[in-house]
């Protein structure tokens, strides 16, 4: 990361950037992409070794190409998931350890088992005798072919990679071989590692984490911690069964199974927005929603994002994340995943316009603070207009010289707009 951000205890920064903290009251225009999920998934098939994206409106178009299935295929499952509220996908095949299947034509194009379904046919062209078609095909899908008099004219595709140099000859079809890596492999360590490494590059709102090892959630947990805390990229990760006591973590009590669909509602759910009895509009037939209302409160006060059976539907018992000690900087209010979309809102809109419009640009005198101020301003009033905050005036931005005389001091004051959760009603009958 170029310019340096997160929090700050002191005013001490070496790296010119961005440095936000939100603490309680206690205690003392939209520039972020919303609706992008991140996640490591095992595959038998697409990009290796690297962060590929993939958008809702694309996904059915590009499913085969990309993750070498149907989209309506039982093995993406958790793909479909994450789109049924999601605008992105960032995938990344955590199982890195495969090969790549290949005939005497070609090799695949992906490490994964399921290249071994990938046949090429050779025939005499009708018309030009002196030509071949050579077809590829995944499994009875037709996904490319050309009409070449030599080898040496055949382009790649997007599922095989030619061999330098071959005699064409007639095949009714000869199947690539020799393909490993498929859905059920046990990632290494390595490899989420390198996911977590290569994402820092990317803008996301939240990552899904299916692994259930204790040890790497942890590693999870850290690092959520030191992206946000440190870096400054602010996000939420969703994992299963994981009390991680952090407001960047949403611990989900059902099954690892329902991660892909929380991921993406609380990817696409809006600032002013929250999920909280959001009904579940997910495949999955299986879903732990057996719970006595003792156990649901127990869930509450736990910090367990939970999914439970209301009358005939299954929907979102509370909108809340992992943060269970409440203390003067972060009270109860930081256990609402509303409150860290809008406090993640400002971050990320406030070092946007900062990083790109004053570092190295503006003067620091009263001006350049009046113009600060007047931007922030800007990101707050949206904020008011889409009644995600209230009771906000110009009184609640104060931009002061810092203590070097190249920082700026940003102090606010913002009130969250609560969205309705319980309702006490007395009727009196005369």
């Amino acid at each position: 990361m170029a310019l340096g951000g997160g929090t700050f205890t002191a005013q001490n920064k070496v790296l010119p950037g961005t440095y936000v903290n939100v603490i309680s009251r206690n205690s003392i225009k939209n520039n972020t992409e919303s609706g992008v999920v991140a996640m490591p998934i095992c595959l038998d098939w697409g990009p290796d070794d690297k962060i590929f994206e993939v958008t809702a409106d694309e996904f059915e178009k590009v499913a085969l190409e990309v993750f070498g299935r149907s989209p309506y295929d039982g093995n993406l499952i958790n793909v479909r998931e994450v789109f049924k509220h999601s605008t992105k996908g960032l995938f990344f095949k955590i199982n890195n350890n495969g090969t790549k299947a290949g005939c005497k034509y070609a090799d695949a194009k992906c490490k994964g088992s399921r290249g071994n379904s990938i046949k090429i046919v050779i025939k005499k062209n009708i018309d030009q005798t002196e030509k071949y078609d050579v077809s590829t095909y995944m499994d009875t899908t037709l996904v490319d072919v050309q009409t070449v008099a030599s080898s040496g004219e055949l382009k790649d595709n997007a599922f095989i990679e030619w061999k330098e140099s071959f005699e064409l000859e007639e095949t009714a079809g000869t199947f690539l071989t020799g393909g490993t890596g498929g859905i059920n492999d046990k990632p290494t360590n390595e490899a989420h590692t390198m996911f977590m490494q290569l994402l820092e590059n990317y803008a996301f709102n939240v990552v899904a984490v299916m692994e259930t090892d204790i040890k790497l959630q942890e590693v999870y947990k850290s690092w959520t911690i030191r992206m946000r805390d440190e870096m400054g990229i602010k996000f939420q990760t969703v994992m299963y069964n994981c009390e991680a006591d952090y407001e960047g973590i949403i611990n989900v009590m059902n099954t690892k199974d329902v991660i892909p669909w929380v991921a993406g509602a609380e990817a696409a759910c809006g600032v002013n927005k929250v999920c909280t009895n959001m009904l579940y509009d997910g495949e999955l037939e299986e879903i732990n929603y057996q719970y006595t209302q003792a156990e649901l409160e127990n869930a509450i006060t736990s910090g367990k994002f939970v999914i439970h059976k209301c009358g005939d539907e299954l929907r979102v018992l509370r909108d809340i994340n992992s943060l269970t000690t409440v203390t003067e900087d972060k009270g109860s209010i930081f256990q609402e995943n509303q409150t860290i979309r809008v406090i993640d809102y400002i971050a990320d809109n406030v070092a946007s316009v900062f990083n790109k419009k004053y570092i190295g640009k503006i003067s620091n005198d009263n001006a350049g603070r009046v113009s600060l101020k007047n931007d922030v301003r800007s990101i707050f009033n949206y904020l008011v207009d889409t009644r995600a905050i209230e009771k906000f005036s110009d009184d609640d931005i104060v931009v002061e010289k810092g203590e070097d005389k190249k920082a700026v001091v940003i102090n606010t004051n913002i009130t969250i707009v609560g969205v309705m959760e319980k309702l006490y009603m007395t009727t009196i009958i005369d």
